[in-house]
């Protein structure tokens, strides 16, 4: 199997996958490429404790390391279209495609069973090119619930969480969303296999549409915003909006929004990824995180004035720091 991105979800996956006897793969980019070949990757536990996997092949190109039979797509959603022309290469005949991205998927819409199916989001993939190259058949939806933080190049560290649930995008429950799960908890993980993706995702990607983009306007953790009144009420604000979207889609939620906030403030004083991508001078994920919400709201006539206010606010601060805005 090949992991595609070698930052606090690739890594993670790759050195526990890789100890759990898995031939894995990485595609990685610059200094981690050397760093991987020269030392490993390195994985360090929430107790400190710290696992290395050696000998895994790691390549900056997708076509050096040939067709796989599993592509683990761990790259930030908006790192994907730069790459996605070169994906082609790591499939064979029967090769699955993981997505692990955060917020709303580009692929929400394929295989959807309702009255916007095959509907492409324009702020995720304006022109298919996600679409073409990574392909509807190929794809099986995932869910990554572990915080985790890039160290350093090569290196992770888990903050906390097991959970990798998978599930087919039309529901069925097939032998290698089976096989997958299998694989993931050999590794140490907790992996169900799903039959109600979307309702599943839309529950983490609320947390990434209130969380993350408070917490970079704000350089607070998740306990912190979760204690104090006005941002606690404000992401309860947020999320209650992408709410009323998921009744409208015909989702159904099995937490509420109390219940999803008070999960986050159990997690304690992490960073989120967007806070931890604006402190390392990286673009933010600005357009699935919270621009998909507003054109899902726009869409199915949602109002959303809380989200469509962070969203202008977010969009300028990446723009400051050179990220292309998340506006629609």
């Amino acid at each position: 199997m090949c992991v595609v991105g070698a930052g606090a979800i690739g890594g993670l996956l790759a050195v526990r996958l890789a100890r759990a006897g898995e031939q894995v793969s990485v595609v990685a980019r610059g200094e981690s490429v050397g760093a991987i070949r020269e030392r490993g990757m390195r994985l360090v536990e929430p107790d400190g404790s710290v696992l290395v996997a050696t000998g895994i092949e790691v390549s900056d190109d997708p076509g050096a390391l040939g067709e796989q039979d599993l592509v683990v797509l761990a790259l930030k959603a908006h790192q994907i279209e730069s790459l996605a022309e070169r994906l082609p290469a790591l499939y064979g005949d029967g090769t699955v495609v993981l997505p692990l991205q955060n917020g709303v998927p580009w692929w929400f819409f394929q295989r959807f069973p309702g009255p916007y199916a095959g509907r492409r989001i324009r702020s995720l993939d304006p022109d298919g090119t996600l679409e073409r190259a990574i392909p509807v058949e190929r794809i099986v939806g995932a869910i990554a619930y572990p915080a985790a933080e890039r160290v350093g190049p090569g290196e992770v560290r888990l903050v906390e969480g097991d959970r990798f649930p998978v599930g087919e995008l039309g529901g069925e429950r097939s032998e290698r969303a089976e096989a997958i799960s299998r694989a993931l908890a050999g590794a140490g993980f907790t992996s169900r296999v799903l039959t109600d993706i979307r309702s599943h995702l839309w529950v983490k990607a609320w947390g990434n549409l209130a969380f993350n983009p408070v917490s970079a306007l704000t350089g607070a953790t998740l306990g912190e915003i979760c204690r104090f009144p006005a941002t606690r009420a404000l992401a309860a604000q947020m999320m209650g909006e992408a709410a009323e979207i998921a009744d409208r889609l015909g989702l159904r939620l099995r937490v509420s929004v109390e219940q999803r906030i008070a999960g986050a403030e159990k997690v304690g004083e992490h960073r989120t990824s967007m806070l931890q991508d604006l402190e390392a001078g990286r673009p933010l994920e600005v357009a699935p995180l919270v621009g998909a919400f507003v054109e899902l709201g726009e869409l199915t006539g949602t109002p959303m004035a809380a989200t469509e206010a962070v969203l202008a606010l977010v969009s300028l601060l990446d723009a400051r720091q050179g990220g292309a805005t998340g506006a629609t």
